[in-house]
Parts: structure tokens; sequence; C-alpha cells
């Protein structure tokens, strides 16, 4: 049931975050250009924690959790 949550949640995470950087979110019409910014509210540490987490329960595969962690750390430069 963790797992599923776990899942869940990471979906939903990519959803929005997908929706949002795309501007499906913001509406806008009448060909004018929309600046969005993007406040993230975890720590590389936390995502890091969440990530091996998730792995170690297995909702994600060892190449899921190399390439998600490699990911996160490239975004921290």
């Amino acid at each position: 049931m963790v797992k599923l949550k776990i899942l869940i949640l990471f979906c939903v995470m990519s959803l929005a975050s997908s929706l949002t950087a795309c501007g499906c979110l913001g509406g806008g019409s009448g060909g004018e250009a929309q600046v969005q910014t993007t406040t993230k509210t975890t720590t590389i540490g936390q995502d890091l924690i969440d990530l091996k987490k998730a792995h170690s329960e297995g909702v994600i595969s060892d190449k899921e959790y190399e390439k998600a962690r490699e990911k996160i750390l490239k975004e921290s430069d």
C-alpha cells in the first residue's frame, strides 16, 4: 500500500511539473508570452532520500533509480 501511495505521489508530482512547465495550467491567450517561475521546496538531500526509499521499496527499478539520481545531481550544479 505504501508503494502504491509513493508511486501515485510521484506520478502526480510529475504530471503537475509537466503541466506547469508547458504552461497548460496558466491559460493565456492572445499570443502573449508568459513568464513562469518554479520554486523548489525540497533540498537535494531530501530528493535523494526520497528516491532511495522508492528504490529500496521496489517502486522504481535500478535503471530508473540511477537515471533519476543523475538528474538530481546534475540539476544541483
